[in-house]
């Protein structure tokens, strides 16, 4: 997507005025850095078979396959939910079907869904099919019923779903239809249709103090937050941050370190007085060595901590592998994972109950 192009949805959303609050435009440039699947926590191993994270397993690989869908937390927030689902034949697009299935509110998979979470598509919505054109990764969706009934409010929130649940399993943009027509913008707030939606539009958006939106980069960060039954999950969140010199991963580490803009419902997974001593990325593998006073060598470090920022640097770089040290020495979790190898971003996050 073009600078104009990106100025001419902030005008749509009338962000110079009322930024973020808007929710019917995308405010992030298709030169996002990095379209990274959303990860799901390290195994105990500290890899992950695969690069397509949310993708389901393959019939016959397990018997009860994983669909990592999209759903609202009780704080407003996106946040990718990992959920067994039974899949048989052409699994890419049953997965994706019965996905958007499970978001529809009220539907008939309500009752699998985790309690503090809902799904967000129009109760009524029938989802009538799902392609995804095999050379260019372009899923076409086609809705029906009360797909388009729908506060404007929620227009952002259902497009983000949608958006970053299908490009989960590997679609690489998409298309929405109903009723036998493309649509070239959501029918309610007008967010533009007229190319296919990616992970650019970004997710739970918000801005840094002080940003200017006209010379601004979004950076996406894996926070963590609470269900009311204590469960940890994590929590997207694209920021824009004011556009500099420095590479992708360096800015995702800095934002991790200033933490949440919301304190009270999301919660930092580095202390603000951790540096950043270097980052360096070779191929797809991105090598980060971080300072820490506190940090007593040959003890754990927090899991949380350490699976966040996989998650932020690979969301950010395109990297597919990171590295982790600190204070230049070799670094594991409570579970044993070696970070000081190169540890795959996950398939699926927030094995969340139900």
């Amino acid at each position: 997507m073009t600078q104009t192009r990106w100025i001419r949805r902030a005008a749509i959303c009338g962000v110079l005025v009322f930024p973020i609050l808007a929710s019917g435009c995308g405010l992030i440039s298709q030169n996002t850095k990095g379209e990274i699947d959303p990860p799901q926590q390290t195994a105990s191993t500290g890899n992950v078979d695969g690069t397509k994270t949310g993708q389901a397993v393959m019939p016959g690989q397990d018997d009860d396959s994983s669909l990592t869908v999209y759903l609202e937390d009780r704080n407003g927030y996106l946040a990718p939910v990992s959920l067994k689902a039974s899949l048989t034949q052409n699994a890419v697009e049953e997965a994706g079907k019965k996905a958007l299935e499970i978001m529809v509110d009220g539907g008939s998979y309500a009752n699998q869904l985790p309690e503090d979470f809902r799904a967000v598509l129009p109760k009524g919505t029938e989802v009538k099919s799902l392609h995804i054109d095999q050379k260019t990764q372009l899923a076409t969706v086609e809705f029906g019923g009360t797909f388009t009934d729908y506060p404007a409010k929620d227009e952002r929130t259902i497009v983000e779903a949608i958006t970053w649940t299908l490009t989960a399993m590997g679609a690489k943009g998409v298309e929405l239809w109903y009723d036998g027509a493309k649509l070239p913008e959501m029918p309610q707030g007008g967010f533009p249709l007229d190319e296919p939606l990616t992970r650019s539009v970004g997710i739970n958006l918000e801005a840094a103090d002080g940003v200017n939106y006209l010379n601004s980069t979004p950076v996406t960060l894996y926070f963590s937050s609470q269900t009311t039954n204590d469960e940890q999950y994590y929590v997207p969140v694209t920021r824009l941050i004011n556009r500099s010199d420095e590479s992708s991963a360096q800015a995702a580490m800095e934002q991790l370190i200033t933490g949440p803009l919301n304190a009270k419902n999301l919660t930092a997974v580095l202390t603000n007085d951790v540096e950043v001593n270097s980052i360096k990325q070779k191929d797809d593998t991105v090598t980060v060595d971080l300072k820490d006073q506190a940090f007593e060598t040959g003890l754990p470090a927090p899991a949380e901590m350490l699976e966040a920022i996989v998650l932020s640097i690979t969301e950010n770089t395109g990297a597919t592998q990171v590295q982790i040290t600190l204070n230049g020495q070799k670094v594991t979790d409570e579970n044993n994972v070696d970070y000081s190898k190169p540890v795959s971003r996950p398939h699926h996050v927030n094995a969340i109950k139900s």
